[in-house]
């Protein structure tokens, strides 16, 4: 049946608000006690950490290094040092396990904004929305890389929102906070999650990371789903989710293996159900488990 009151509102009757939240919050929690380590340094003298999202250097000891970084200073001709290569390759691998959009949902702080700008249109019943094409962001990201070899230089972390966002809270916001509100009205009026799941270049890198990240959300008790649509609603890439859904009757199994997916948790949020849960790309069938416990009591 289809949802009548906002998304979560069954699972906060039933459960209480923090319940129908746990993933949301802990995502603030990460994404500004990230935010909060890189500015200790310039505003409080405690380097813990030093750099930003696209180069950093943790204790003294631990270099990072954002992978699309990288390849924009390969393709521009330079020759990177090697504590960004070891760096990269952290990440790289980081995000090829937990999948790559978890950089955009639980680390990148411009989606508090899409986030934030998502929460309105909700409350103020905006339906309007100009439906951007799914490559869109593809071909930025192509455009960003070809920028770079064209002039020789890492120009996109002139204008990415994420760098001017980090630059602006240490050295004031100025531009910024244009670039800011620009990607909130942007979001707001223009189109839903239109930055984040249609634009940003960022987000298609790492999308293309995750197509075969180990960490994944599953659909494991569909057979459950009462169709209340609370899933697709509060999704930021709410496509991801019909095949896992209901793919049954095609083949198709409970793991959503789209690198778009940004186990943000949501869906396991608001499903009144419990339709949903974190688990692996080759989940241990829920059969499987029940014959392994089946045995062990015959056996004891």
């Amino acid at each position: 049946m289809q949802s009548a009151g906002r998304p979560g509102a069954e699972v906060i009757a039933e459960k209480g608000w923090l319940a129908a939240h746990r993933y949301l919050i802990l995502r603030r929690i990460s994404q500004l006690g990230i935010l909060g380590l890189f500015l200790l340094g310039p505003l409080a003298g405690v380097w813990i950490v030093k750099g930003n999202l696209a180069s950093s250097l943790t204790l003294d000891v631990l270099p990072l290094t954002d992978p699309l970084v990288l390849l924009q200073v390969f393709v521009s001709g330079h020759l990177p040092e090697s504590a960004a290569i070891i760096g990269a390759s952290i990440v790289l691998v980081f995000y090829l396990l937990i999948g790559g959009r978890v950089y955009c949902s639980w680390v990148c702080p411009i989606n508090i904004i899409t986030d934030l700008a998502e929460w309105l249109r909700r409350r103020l019943k905006i339906k309007n929305s100009t439906n951007f094409s799914a490559t869109t962001r593809y071909w930025l990201l192509g455009g960003i890389l070809l920028v770079a070899a064209i002039s020789g230089s890492v120009a996109w972390e002139l204008v990415n929102p994420v760098s001017m966002v980090y630059r602006g809270l240490v050295f004031g916001m100025g531009l910024a906070w244009g670039v800011v509100a620009a990607v909130f009205l942007l979001d707001l009026f223009v189109g839903r999650r239109a930055w984040c799941g249609r634009l940003c270049p960022v987000g298609a890198f790492y999308g293309l990371l995750g197509e075969g990240a180990l960490l994944r959300v599953s659909a494991a008790r569909r057979e459950q789903c009462d169709d209340c649509m609370d899933c697709f609603a509060i999704c930021p890439e709410h496509q991801v989710i019909r095949p896992a859904l209901k793919g049954a009757d095609k083949g198709l199994g409970p793991v959503i293996t789209s690198g778009n997916c940004t186990n943000c948790g949501r869906c396991i949020d608001v499903c009144a159900r419990d339709v949903f849960e974190f688990t692996t790309r080759f989940p241990i069938s829920r059969q499987v488990v029940s014959g392994v416990n089946q045995q062990r009591e015959v056996s004891s």
